[in-house]
């Protein structure tokens, strides 16, 4: 842990078109932080110093990186701009901001693990923040599995796992949107990102001073069917999905995916006071209800739910209906 410090002046990587980036931008908006999104590519090294010496930030929040559209299967074509920025463009913030002494959070993946002997699927026995990264099926989970080791070694980082995020809103990132636009999903437990609970901790870890490697997701898993199950229960009474196994899975995607449970002992241990972490299903269900009455006020629910989400898959290919 590096020592702690007031967050005067934030600068985001990641703000101006990015998700959590754009989200940590509104939180420090609203604290009355003094706040400036990146008008860098994280890439360009001479540019990302340049823009440091200039706003002088008392901490940094990385959140920029490619993650493919419309999902990670992108990458797999694509691999030279996915290194780009997904090593090259953070180990030049992590290492710019350790030589102008700035705390910086970056904000990366824990889907680099799957379930195997030690850790098998319902046991609860979760990964820890020092299990080697054991999943390398798609081509983005492998760079952010190189990722981990180098960037555990900078002094200044506090790493964290992020996992299937999930917001308030129906926006296309999250991963309830993702499996609502499917017929037919796995149903597998995994751990999860609440984004509305875990980005404010998130902020209070960096004003604490953390750093290393943190399972970023509420603890406990939650499985695909139970998370569509609240789903109709609060958005949508009529929704109806199927599951189908990995293997099916598979034919219909160039990369896998990773599925597991992160164990969230130190994440709890060091949880700054007065942070509380509700666990994955009370803060699912927490999470849907604020879904719901935030789709009222926009006036999507009760009757007028985008047809996407109605759309069902066509002989489980995976991909949504097209509307005539």
């Amino acid at each position: 842990m590096t020592e702690s410090k007031p967050m005067t002046k934030v600068l985001i990587y990641g703000g101006k078109t990015g998700w959590i980036g754009g989200l940590m931008y509104d939180m420090c908006k609203e604290k009355g932080i003094e706040v400036y999104n990146s008008e860098v590519r994280v890439e360009n090294r001479a540019d990302v110093e340049k823009e440091l010496d200039e706003i002088k930030p008392s901490h940094a929040l990385m959140s920029a990186g490619i993650t493919g559209r419309p999902n990670i299967d992108w990458c797999e074509d694509h691999m030279p701009e996915t290194i780009r920025t997904n090593v090259i463009g953070t180990l030049n913030v992590a290492d710019l901001t350790y030589v102008k002494g700035v705390h910086c959070t970056i904000y990366a993946t824990g889907c680099i693990f799957k379930y195997d002997d030690a850790h098998p699927l319902g046991s609860g026995i979760g990964f820890t923040e020092e299990d080697t990264p054991n999943f390398d099926g798609s081509f983005y989970s492998k760079t952010k599995g190189f990722m981990e080791p180098m960037l555990k070694c900078y002094p200044n980082c506090m790493i964290l796992r992020v996992r299937m995020p999930i917001s308030d809103d129906l926006i296309h990132r999250s991963f309830v949107t993702k499996i609502a636009k499917y017929e037919r999903v796995v149903n597998i437990p995994n751990s999860m990102t609440i984004l509305s609970e875990m980005l404010p901790a998130s902020m209070a870890m960096a004003q604490k001073g953390l750093t290393g490697v943190y399972n970023f997701c509420n603890p406990g898993v939650i499985s695909h069917n139970e998370v569509l199950d609240l789903y109709k229960k609060y958005i949508d009474p009529t929704f109806e999905y199927s599951n189908f196994s990995i293997e099916e899975q598979a034919k219909i995607l160039k990369a896998a995916r990773s599925n597991n449970e992160l164990d969230a002992t130190k994440l709890l241990r060091d949880m700054p006071e007065g942070v509380v972490l509700n666990d994955i299903k009370t803060a699912f269900d927490l999470c849907f209800q604020r879904m719901k009455v935030n789709l009222e006020k926009s006036g999507v629910l009760p009757d007028n739910l985008p047809a996407e989400f109605k759309s069902k898959v066509n002989g489980g290919t995976g991909k949504p209906t097209v509307s005539s």
